[in-house]
C-alpha cells in the first residue's frame, strides 16, 4: 500500500498549508513503515547566527510523519498531531536535511513515530544517491535533531 515519491509529493502539494509548502520539502523515499523527506537549505529558514531554525526542523519532522502514515495507509486520510517531542542536538549550517520518519506502532486510532533529522552529507546518511537505502531504518550518525510523535487517526 506504499506511495510512490510522486504520489507523496502530490500529498505535500494538495494537503498542507502554504507556509509548509514554502519549506520546499520533497519526498526522497516512502515505504510501508517509513518516509524520508528532503528539507532544502535556505537562508530564509535560518535564524540569527545562520543556523536552520528549530521551528523549521519541527515542522519538517511533523510533515515527514504525515507522509509516512499516508504511505502505510495507502493514501491521505484525516489525522492530527497529538504530541511531538524534539531534541535538538546540533546546528545545521548551509546544508539540506534528510528527515527520516519511522512508524513504531500503527493502530486503528493512534500511531507512534520516531524521527531523525540528518544534515545531508553526514557520514552514513541513508536514502541519498550513492549511500545505503533506509529500508525502514533511521540514521544515527551525528543527527541535527531527534523527535517522537503521536498521531490520532481519523
Amino acid at each position: 500500500m506504499t506511495l510512490t515519491t510522486a504520489e507523496a509529493d502530490r500529498i505535500l502539494a494538495d494537503h498542507f498549508a502554504p507556509w509548509v509548502r514554502d519549506l520546499g520539502l520533497s519526498t526522497v523515499e516512502a515505504g510501508e513503515q517509513h518516509a524520508v523527506l528532503r528539507l532544502p537549505w535556505s537562508d530564509r529558514l535560518a535564524r540569527e547566527g545562520g543556523a536552520l531554525s528549530g521551528q523549521v526542523l519541527m515542522a519538517a519532522a511533523d510533515t515527514a510523519c504525515v507522509i509516512a502514515l499516508c504511505a502505510a495507509r495507502g493514501g491521505f486520510g484525516p489525522m492530527t498531531t497529538v504530541q511531538q517531542s524534539t531534541t535538538f542536538q546540533r546546528a545545521v549550517l548551509a546544508r539540506d536535511v534528510l528527515v527520516h520518519a519511522r512508524i513504531t506502532r500503527l493502530g486503528r486510532r493512534l500511531a507512534f513515530l520516531d524521527i531523525t533529522l540528518l544534515p545531508e552529507g553526514t557520514e552514513g546518511t541513508r536514502g541519498t544517491e550513492g549511500t545505503r537505502g533506509t529500508e525502514g531504518t533511521r540514521g544515527t550518525e551525528d543527527p541535527a535533531a531527534h523527535a517522537t510523535a503521536v498521531y490520532a487517526l481519523g
